[in-house]
Order: structure tokens, then C-alpha cells, then sequence
């Protein structure tokens, strides 16, 4: 096995986002090429709901899809489509925004709010794509039980065992839980963007030690050894064929030529962004 090691770590910095919800923004515009498809993580983890209840109402997006997954707590949401719904504990909503859609996200007071949302990129030939929301709840998670750890497989493969499938870029979303001091090893696909992101707890890779909310980027190979520290871990392992596309980012908006996001921006003006009958 050629085993990954950690290439880049990102701690990320503590922002307000939305109406005011306070949160940690790992992933942006600095790390688009290192990380690519994937191009923005918020990790939020609070206790008192006045970080959060704000939340973030009717916004646009464009060309790209967004991934918010939820250990604990409650997200309330709809959308210009007509949706509607929760996100609940160990839910997950893959929402396709495609050509347009506004929506909105609202989390609801709860004893503990724990989760990430992650923008993942559409490539060129699919920016345009239909609007569509992929609620994966609880039960549609493969759930795989271990002496040391437990593996919730949203999407992607592990071990023969397999979550949903993407509509669109097929990356992989698992939550693992470790227990203290315990070592695991992860077989990994070679020439995909490959990365962990420390939820709750410090790991030890590659014989260094990384604190939680922490974003590993790993090197190429077909895997990697993590073990707990003092207490369990839980992490998130993402992985994705890298688009290699030029990226033109506004806000909400990410398309490929600074063209495509003026126009985005002149139809939000003129009420023409949402494509009827797309």
C-alpha cells in the first residue's frame, strides 16, 4: 500500500455568515486549486442557539452543489422549487443548484448543533443542469459497525459496503466515530482529491498529531492510517475526481468565465435566473 500523508492542513477562521450565524469557514477561496471539486466548508458546533437560530435566509445559487450534513441538531429549509423539509440528526441534503435556485436554511434551537455544509463544483458541461434537492436521511446511510470504530457511509464505497449514489460529481461523504487510542486504516481511490476533516477530537496521521476542525489534504496513494487521541474522534473523509477547470466565484455564484457570473448576476437583477421548465 503507498499510504497518503498530509500535504496541507487548514484550521480555518471563526466568521458570521447569513443573518448572523457564527460559524468556523475552513475552505474558500484560497484553497480552491489545492482541493478541487471541492470549494467551500463551513463547520459549525455550538451549544447556545443565539450562534445559530438566525440562520440564512432566501439566497441564491448557481453552478454549483451544496452538501450540508448534520451529526445533531435540526435545519429547517425551502427553496424557490417549492421544497420544503428538515434536516435531522445524521441526515444529509445533497441540493443540486444547477441553473438557479434560491433557498434558505434554518436551524432550529437544539441542544447541541453540530455539522458542515461543503460547496461542491459543477463541471463545466453540467453548470447548467436542472435544480434538484437529494434528501438523504438517516436510514439511507450505510451504517457499518467495527471492534474500534463505526463508519456512516453517506455516498462513495468502503469495503464493498456502499452509500447513495451523486446525481452529479461522485464524490464520497463518510463519517467515521473512533474510539480512543484506537488505529484505523482507510483504502483510499487513487487520483482523487483526497481529505479529512477533524469534526470532533485530535488524530494522529502520519505519526504527527492534528487538532479537531482541522481540514487534512493527503497526498496521492491507496490509503491512510489515523488513530484517536486521548478521546474518540469522529472525522469526515471527502473524495473527488478534480475537475481542473478555471473557476470565476461570486458569492453564491461559481461558474467558469467572469461572462457567465455577470450574467448571473444581471438575470438575479432582472428576475430571469430561475429557469422555468429546466
Amino acid at each position: 500500500m503507498k499510504e497518503r500523508q498530509v500535504v496541507e492542513v487548514v484550521r480555518g477562521r471563526r466568521t458570521v455568515d447569513g443573518a448572523g450565524v457564527h460559524l468556523v469557514r475552513v475552505l474558500g477561496h484560497e484553497t480552491t486549486k489545492l482541493f478541487d471539486p471541492f470549494l467551500m466548508m463551513d463547520s459549525f458546533d455550538s451549544a447556545n442557539p443565539e450562534d445559530y437560530v438566525k440562520g440564512f435566509p432566501l439566497h441564491p445559487h448557481r453552478g454549483i452543489e451544496t452538501i450540508t450534513y448534520l451529526v445533531q441538531g435540526k435545519i429547517t429549509h425551502q427553496d424557490s422549487l417549492g421544497n420544503s423539509g428538515d434536516i435531522t440528526d445524521g441526515g444529509t441534503q445533497w441540493m443540486t443548484a444547477g441553473s438557479g435556485i434560491l433557498h434558505e436554511e434554518m436551524p432550529r434551537a437544539s441542544e447541541r448543533m453540530l455539522g458542515l455544509q461543503i460547496w461542491l463544483n459543477l463541471p463545466r458541461a453540467e453548470k447548467m443542469t436542472a435544480p434538484k434537492y437529494f434528501d438523504i436521511r438517516r436510514e439511507d446511510v450505510r451504517v457499518v459497525e467495527k471492534k474500534d470504530h463505526r463508519v456512516d457511509i453517506v455516498s462513495g464505497e468502503l469495503d464493498g459496503h456502499r452509500g447513495v449514489t451523486p446525481h452529479h460529481v461522485q464524490a464520497s461523504v463518510m463519517h467515521f466515530l473512533v474510539r480512543e487510542d484506537a488505529e484505523i486504516e482507510l483504502p483510499t481511490k487513487r487520483g482523487e482529491t483526497t481529505f479529512l476533516f477533524l469534526l470532533e477530537g485530535d488524530a494522529l496521521v502520519g505519526g504527527k498529531r492534528h487538532e479537531e476542525k482541522s481540514a487534512l489534504l493527503l497526498s496521492d496513494g491507496d490509503g491512510i492510517r489515523i488513530r484517536a487521541a486521548e478521546r474518540p474522534l469522529q472525522l469526515m473523509l471527502f473524495q473527488a475526481p478534480p475537475l481542473r477547470e478555471p473557476i470565476a466565484w461570486g458569492g453564491p455564484i461559481v461558474m467558469n468565465t467572469q461572462e457567465e457570473l455577470d450574467l448571473a448576476f444581471e438575470e438575479l437583477e432582472r428576475g430571469s435566473f430561475i429557469k422555468r421548465g429546466a
